[in-house]
């Protein structure tokens, strides 16, 4: 957003502008800070930058904060706050241990000039101080904002949205709102949820400074505040305000769901907004506009098909939206968010270049579209079922001994399939030879460890980006998910290539094609292992470790069952003799069942699904144990707050393997783990008993522990030891920690 931000600067008359990472540096005096705390739509914080210095020791950051005449800016009795943050620091690498040490060098200095001491408050202080450190090189700033600026004032604190206010202001912006808005130009949110890009873009259209509602600001407790000067730019802001109020277009909202229509409401009367913008109920098929509104800009947060559920679900909504923007919307423009391209292709419409933009730690783009007869197109209809079914029938057209071309194709192949059909052997033999290679070695290795289910191939060719796992139980299945291939990649052609795998996998491997199953896996934001795709409860037995576990081949994305945890699992049931267990998250309960024939005398298994939790149970009445055992079904995150808050429980061992993200509609908040770790690993933590060990573990590829934050404990990563020898070849499949206390 620095490309908005560097605009927004500019037409705030500052011409000493110069953008870097994350962020833009200009200069100017006072009234041009202000004015940028004022009128900055994108903006998260304005820091004024008072010394930057080199930091080689603890003593270099006490020595350089003590210069600074801090009497300059606040009172011996005034408060303040200190946030800091560190980057490849030899010196200081704890950012709470950096922020004691600015604190005691500015509490030192006061003291010792007027014998009183200032307070540190975190929420509404005199003064905040915002330290960065870099390698050595130290920026001490004063955060005239206070706060986030994206915090306007009219959103309600205790509601959690799905987007700040400033990434919405970024959005009508980057979609051409403002020029919009200047012709007089509709703005419709059809899917409106708590109102936030209605409001902004009032707030736009009207010429509204986004800081006007705002009671607070960091600058307001400091001695070098020119009040003056404040109020004259908020008068100046009052009067543009008014004026622009009056010449507003039409703003209307809908949103399928009551509630959420009555929080947009409230927030529509907090920006003081009320009968300039309409919300009302209204399910997407029904939006559209009125006669009299004038085509403008379209605008909205859809749903990213991240939630817990069915996926087709949220493919059909947007297909759903397509349809009425190409009935009712014809001569608009349009644009939305999104973090799954592939829906956006559900519309049918072609859009320009996508913008990527951040939801948090979320990365999305920015679609937009002009809704043009000329711009429609149809998307393909096949769901991930309808191509599956057709790969599979093509696969057995391509079954043919010894790869030669004797017999003749069947009639049902088209063409080009069979113009194709060499290529296509001489791949699958490269894939032959390798899938061969690697059951050799990976065979020995599991009959010597006594495995029986297994990955065999993971993508080991390019071509060929599949994952194979082999499952040995009652009888032995293959279960083979598709990594989706790019959008550059033709889709016949990656359809061929897929056939030809499965066309060889039976040969290889010793199994009917029957028991060969295929899934294709897209990229995983969320907990798409528990995303529903069929409903056959067709269930299998396998064993691991002494332990019988049901699996599921056909009605999820995963089977139960991950099999790169199986280290982790064997080490919970060689430690869980005599001792109780925690299993958060628990998914299927594989790991609790581990701990209970390893002997515990207590487990507790919580997950949000009943599903799975009932799956869980099944699982624990296949196996003779002793002990008692509790399953919860419940909001994890919610349960694991709760009962450190209470104390009430405690645990010798607890498994924690979250999900990377989550915003289901059965949780009140985002989960995102890299994030949300540090209070998730404090909570379960609280609940260890004295001597207890904390099992954390993580696939977010991308994942970084943040050890500064939870440096108060002992935080071992055993990684290496987790990562099985037929996961080896994809080392950060996931991530595990020990942690104690």
């Amino acid at each position: 957003m620095e490309t908005i931000l560097t605009d927004e600067l500019r037409a705030l008359g500052i011409t000493q502008i110069k953008a870097t990472l994350a962020g833009v540096a200009f200069q100017g005096d006072l009234e041009t800070a202000y004015r940028a705390c004022l009128w900055s739509r994108t903006a998260n914080r304005i820091l004024l930058v008072l010394s930057s210095f080199e930091v080689k020791s603890q003593e270099d950051l006490y020595n350089n904060v003590q210069k600074i005449d801090w009497f300059e800016h606040i009172n011996p009795q005034d408060s303040f706050a200190v946030s800091f943050s560190a980057k490849n620091s030899e010196a200081i690498n704890n950012t709470h241990f950096g922020a004691l040490k600015v604190k005691d060098a500015i509490v030192d200095q006061m003291r010792s000039r007027f014998q009183v001491r200032p307070s540190i408050n975190t929420e509404q202080p005199n003064i905040r101080i915002n330290v960065y450190l870099n390698g050595e090189s130290a920026q001490l700033s004063l955060d005239l904002s206070g706060e986030s600026l994206h915090r306007r004032g009219y959103r309600d604190v205790n509601i959690k949205a799905p987007m700040k206010e400033n990434l919405a202001a970024a959005m009508l912006l980057r979609s051409g709102w403002l020029e919009i808005a200047k012709q007089q130009g509709s703005l419709i949110d059809p899917m409106c949820g708590s109102g936030t890009l209605l409001v902004e873009g009032a707030m736009i259209a009207a010429d509204y400074a986004p800081g006007l509602l705002r009671d607070y600001f960091g600058f307001s407790g400091w001695k070098k505040h020119d009040a003056q000067c404040w109020n004259k730019l908020k008068a100046e802001a009052e009067q543009r305000k008014k004026i622009g109020l009056e010449k507003l277009p039409v703003i209307v909202g809908f949103d399928q769901n009551r509630q959420t229509v009555n929080t947009a409401l409230a927030h529509v009367v907090n920006a003081g907004l009320q009968h300039k913008i309409h919300i009302e109920r209204r399910d997407i098929e029904d939006a559209e506009p009125a006669e009299s509104w004038k085509p403008g800009l379209l605008i909205c947060n859809p749903p990213y098909g991240e939630r817990l559920g069915d996926e087709q679900e949220t493919a059909e909504l947007y297909k759903k939206f397509g349809a009425t923007l190409k009935a009712h919307f014809v001569g608009w423009k349009a644009a939305m968010i999104i973090s799954n391209p592939e829906l956006g292709f559900r519309l049918g419409l072609r859009s320009q270049k996508p913008i990527t933009l951040f939801n948090g730690a979320l990365e999305c783009k920015l679609l937009r579209l002009d809704i043009e007869e000329n711009n429609f197109f149809i998307p393909k209809a096949k769901t991930q079922e309808e191509r599956i079914a057709q790969v599979t029938e093509l696969s057995k057209v391509q079954i043919q001994p010894d790869h030669t071309d004797s017999k003749a194709p069947n009639e049902s192949v088209t063409s080009e399939a069979v113009a194709d059909h060499k290529t296509v052997n001489t791949g699958s033999e490269m894939f032959a030879n390798r899938l061969k290679k690697n059951l050799k070695k990976l065979s020995s290795w599991a009959k010597q460890k006594q495995i029986t289910c297994y990955r065999v191939y993971d993508a080991d060719l390019p071509e060929y980006a599949v994952a194979i796992d082999i499952y040995q139980g009652d009888q032995t299945w293959v279960n083979v998910q598709e990594y989706e291939p790019p959008k550059s990649i033709d889709q016949h052609k990656a359809d061929q290539r897929l056939a030809g795998l499965l066309a060889e996998i039976p040969r290889i491997l010793g199994v009917t094609p029957e028991h060969v199953l295929l899934k294709i896996r897209r990229k995983q934001k969320s907990t798409d292992q528990y995303e529903k795709h069929d409903d056959r409860g067709r269930f299998h037995v396998i064993e691991e470790g002494g332990c019988k576990l049901l699996v599921n081949f056909e009605d999820y994305l995963d089977t139960g069952l991950f099999l790169d945890h199986r280290p982790i699992r064997l080490m919970i049931q060689q430690q869980a003799k005599g001792k109780s267990f925690l299993n958060l998250f628990a998914y299927t309960g594989s790991a609790t069942v581990h701990a209970a024939m390893g002997g515990a005398k207590s487990t507790t298994t919580v997950d949000m699904s009943n599903t799975y939790i009932n799956w869980a149970k099944k699982n624990m009445a296949l196996n003779p144990n002793q002990g008692e055992h509790e399953f919860i079904q419940t909001d994890c995150l919610e349960w694991l707050s709760s009962e450190a808050e209470l104390a009430n429980r405690h645990y010798d061992l607890i498994f924690l393997d979250p999900p990377t993200f989550s915003n289901s509609k059965r949780m009140d908040e985002v989960f995102d783990i890299q994030v949300d770790h540090v209070q998730l690993i404090n909570n379960a933590i609280s609940l260890l008993s004295p001597g207890g060990i904390l099992y954390f573990s993580t696939n977010f590829r991308r994942f970084k522990i943040d050890k500064q934050a939870l440096s108060e404990y002992i935080v071992e990563d055993i990684s290496p030891a987790t990562i099985p020898e037929d996961f080896a070849r994809n080392p950060k499949i996931h991530y595990c920690w020990r942690i104690k206390e």
